[in-house]
């Protein structure tokens, strides 16, 4: 292969790599040497997996010998001494036939590389690179490396050849966000379920109010450095012109003597009910402020990108995660707001206070189900909305807040699931939860129905839909097949297991 051209490839992918990363993908060296060189440091093998094992066909395809021969199969890191970073993570596969049985004993050690072995035995041999590229982290991976799931890793596999034939095969990993020669930002978002607003009427002299959950899994993640222009890469059309207006209204606001660069590594859809518009404007916000060494809290960069205006979940779930109520605005002449209207034509409006946050139970699984059907409503047609259905009866408001106070937010405390999930049911019953029900398509009430009927404590819809959402701590896998059997007999559409984040977003600079 030409690596030159495999690494132009690469970097039509994720951006420019560092000229370290470009020796690591083609370097025909001792990798172990070169990362002692580029760290300063001493560079150790830590071992994860040593055995030896039969080969299977692809293993035996791949060095040229007889499905069912032993290999010596090793996986391993390669760790800063310093500092536990993990630089590296490879794994080997190595035919027994072909190794003197000094060079098998100091292989089946453990603790020595693979570069210093050969070079102890005064072994003749090369480095011959087969293939090299990207992929996003894995949960695995991403906890290995200490980076945030679907970050770039790049990874190459090379043969080391002696008297002609295979000696080693080895596949290497590492991250894109390592070895770089620019400061990087990245930071990735939760998403979160909009369960209720809680007063849309406003006789207190309070307005708004909200109840979420936050969510690990869809989640934002974007990659920021300095740049003499404004560049945004990793989305086309109007995600890419959103992004591009949230960077420009940043970089005006904190007064930033250049540009900057996003790359958008990862996104959910808009307008589906999980608030991608709040997370994707926090996270520009936030990783633009961190490249400038601004310091804006996380209620400072709502307000500056016009978030928070009526529900405070979505700034709440990005600082801090969890289950989220939030206590609404003063409402009247000279107040905060003076009308009902959604956070979307709520411009220099404050997010709300927190008024209760706690840990959600981390057994209580979430399934999400969102039909392919149009997205929840957005702009002029909301607005057309609150100031048609608000304001919302007492009475109603008056049940929701009993619902929120004295049994939803007892049941997430004292971790019971059957007082939680009845009072979520509850209350899609009334209120602008039942408005926001009652205008979608008779398809969203007949799924929350069968999500329910097939084991959930709880089912309801996130926001304006049309995502639908799911409570349970046994039998989601039943639930899921459930509703996606629902929704292939509709229009289609996907689902998504997941779980609370007790977190928020994760802010990191290489």
């Amino acid at each position: 292969m030409d690596i030159s051209d495999t690494i132009q490839k690469i970097e039509s992918q994720v951006g420019r790599l560092s000229d370290v990363q470009k020796i690591l993908l083609g370097t025909d060296g001792s990798v172990t040497q070169l990362l002692e060189l580029v760290t300063g440091n001493e560079v150790a093998v830590r071992t994860e997996v040593q055995e030896i094992v039969p080969a299977d066909v692809a293993i035996a395809t791949n060095l040229g010998i007889h499905a069912g021969d032993q290999v010596n199969y090793r996986v391993i890191d390669l760790i800063n001494t310093k500092t536990g970073e993990v630089l590296v993570h490879a794994i080997s596969n190595t035919p027994i036939s072909r190794l003197s049985p000094s060079f098998r004993e100091d292989l089946m050690r453990a603790d020595i590389p693979i570069g210093r072995i050969i070079s102890q035995h005064r072994i003749e041999a090369r480095r011959e690179i087969l293939n090299a590229g990207v992929f996003p982290a894995t949960t695995e991976s991403s906890r290995l490396f200490s980076v945030c799931p679907h970050e770039p890793i790049l990874n190459r596999q090379y043969h080391i050849i002696h008297k002609g034939k295979p000696l080693i095969f080895i596949e290497e990993q590492f991250p894109y966000n390592r070895f770089l020669d620019e400061r990087r930002v990245m930071v990735r978002t939760p998403s979160r379920i909009h369960v209720t607003l809680i007063d849309m009427h406003g006789g207190s002299g309070r307005v708004d109010g909200g109840v979420g959950i936050t969510l690990d899994e869809p989640g934002i993640l974007i990659e920021v450095h300095k740049s003499p222009e404004l560049e945004v890469g990793g989305c086309e059309g109007p995600l890419r012109e959103k992004v591009t207006d949230i960077a420009s209204m940043v970089l005006r606001e904190i007064h930033a003597p250049a540009g900057i660069s996003i790359t958008v590594r990862d996104h959910y859809p808009s307008h589906i009910g999980l608030g991608s518009g709040s997370q994707l404007s926090l996270a520009v916000g936030r990783a633009i402020c961190e490249c400038y060494h601004r310091d804006l809290s996380s209620w400072d960069l709502a307000r500056l990108v016009g978030r928070g205006g009526t529900s405070g979940i979505g700034c709440a779930a990005f600082d801090a995660g969890g289950f989220i109520v939030d206590g609404g605005h003063r409402y009247g002449i000279g107040r905060d707001k003076s009308d009902f209207r959604p956070s979307g034509a709520s411009k220099g409006v404050c997010p709300p206070p927190v008024i209760a946050r706690h840990p959600f139970p981390h057994d209580w699984k979430i399934l999400l189900a969102t039909p392919d059907l149009p997205c929840g409503v957005n702009g002029g047609a909301e607005l057309d909305i609150f100031r048609t259905y608000c304001p919302i009866p007492l009475d109603e408001v008056r049940a929701i807040c009993h619902e929120v106070l004295m049994r939803m937010l007892p049941g997430v405390a004292e971790r019971d699931l059957d007082l939680f999930g009845s009072s979520v049911n509850e209350v899609q019953k009334y209120g602008f939860k039942k408005v926001e029900i009652g205008l979608q398509p008779k398809e969203i009430p007949e799924l929350i129905a069968t999500m329910r009927s097939a084991g959930a404590a709880c089912a309801g819809l996130s926001s304006f839909g049309p995502t639908v959402y799911a409570v349970t701590d046994t039998g989601i896998r039943g639930i899921e097949h459930a509703a996606s059997s629902f929704m292939k007999d509709m229009a289609g559409g996907s689902t998504t297991v997941t779980a609370a984040r007790n977190r928020g977003a994760e802010i990191r600079t290489e």
